[in-house]
């Protein structure tokens, strides 16, 4: 008795359409207003079609409100007719790229900050966490730093144990990489 419902397809509410067709085109807008660098590399991994990259490409020059307004709509309906998770996937993966890359700045500048502050105690802590660093290099580098810091001259040896902090942290997870990379 109830079997005869079954072999109704369901269908979606205005509301849900309109909210699904919202989310495309707020999906579009984004993909318009993030940085150069950032679109190229999501539209090289991902095979969108022709017209909907034509159509992103052109509306990220136009300046006129309407024109974009408009511009945004259409991208909207192209986006509604292909499947958007794989887009969502890409963006959401590239936002967490950029979330870890400044998680490890924010990581190099406290262990810069602490060096400085803190002298070999710190160093000593960095390089158990760290041995493939140069100890003396680095004792050198912060005392050169807390010289420059309470002389008030520019932070040429802080930027330069930045950079080895960097180095030496960017080799270690390098060799973390490859040694991952071996086992599979």
């Amino acid at each position: 008795m109830n079997d005869d419902y079954d072999d109704i397809p369901e269908t979606k509410s205005k509301s849900q359409s309109k909210r699904e067709a919202s989310a495309a085109q707020d999906l579009g807008r984004g993909l318009v207003e993030m940085p150069a660098s950032r679109f190229k590399a999501i539209m090289a991994k991902l095979d969108l079609p022709d017209n909907l990259t034509a159509a992103l490409a052109e509306c990220r020059g136009i300046t006129a409100h309407g024109g974009r307004r408009r511009q945004l709509q259409y991208i909207g309906k192209l986006m509604r007719g292909i499947d958007t998770a794989p887009l969502e996937q890409a963006i959401a993966a590239l936002e967490g790229k950029d979330r870890a890359s400044a998680a490890a700045l924010h990581q190099l500048e406290r262990w810069r900050e602490r060096l400085i502050e803190e002298g070999d105690t710190a160093l000593t802590e960095l390089l158990n966490d760290h041995p493939s660093g140069d100890r003396q290099h680095l004792r050198q580098l912060v005392t050169k730093a807390r010289k420059e810091r309470d002389a008030g001259q520019p932070p040429a040896a802080a930027r330069a144990l930045f950079k080895v902090l960097k180095g030496m942290m960017a080799s270690e997870d390098d060799e973390d990489g490859n040694e991952q990379g071996g086992e599979d």
